[in-house]
């Protein structure tokens, strides 16, 4: 809600500002499809080419999430901890073999269930998962310390591949201006090729 309150007030100023200073809105709503055309377009394209097409499509899956606002909430943390704390009970009371059904097949499992929002989460799904087979293949001999090795190593890898989606976004926000200029550059061309015509005079 935050980010489109922003763009609300990011074009009320911007174009408001315009208008009361005496400018015409007429000549930028006119040049507004090929401008975003151009520009959006050689955007696109260069993110196309620059990446892979995983990528590609969680960025812009991205930005419908930053609308969104954030995918988790208070109470979808506390039904993960209740979750992870039950599957832990689990394998204290009932031992690895009543584990194997839960962590080989978690869209399966009545535990995993109770947090529909965190079972949609293969990543977090998965991290959960891997260590608990590396609790149980260790036969409880495994250090605490090897496993948060485990898991630490787990969390950055899965934050670099979630940063590639913004990393190919911020790369297209630094391009943009300078995409911008190529159309303005496109507009001069255009105009200088009408020079010798009589001027255009916008009805205000």
């Amino acid at each position: 809600m935050s980010a489109i309150i922003g763009l609300v007030v990011l074009f009320i100023c911007v174009f408001g500002g315009f208008v009361i200073a005496g400018g015409s809105l007429a000549p930028i709503i006119k040049a507004t499809p090929f401008e975003m055309f151009i520009i959006g377009g050689a955007g696109v394209g260069g993110m196309i080419t620059g990446n892979s097409g995983a990528v590609f499509k969680g960025a812009w899956g991205g930005m419908g999430r930053v609308l969104k606002g954030p995918r988790y909430h208070k109470e979808d943390y506390i039904a993960i901890i209740a979750v992870i704390s039950k599957l832990m009970k689990t394998l204290k009371a009932e031992g690895a073999v009543a584990m194997e059904s839960h962590v080989e097949n978690p869209e399966a499992s009545a535990i995993f269930g109770e947090c529909p929002k965190m079972l949609a989460d293969h990543g977090l799904v998965g991290l959960i998962c891997d260590t608990i087979r590396l609790m149980v293949v260790s036969s409880g001999t495994l250090s605490p310390y090897a496993v948060e090795d485990v898991m630490t190593t787990s969390i950055k890898h899965h934050h670099h591949s979630e940063m590639q989606n913004a990393d190919a976004l911020s790369t297209l926000a630094g391009a943009l201006p300078a995409l911008g200029i190529v159309a303005c550059v496109l507009g001069v061309v255009k105009t200088m090729g009408a020079i010798d015509q009589p001027p255009l005079c916008w009805v205000r």
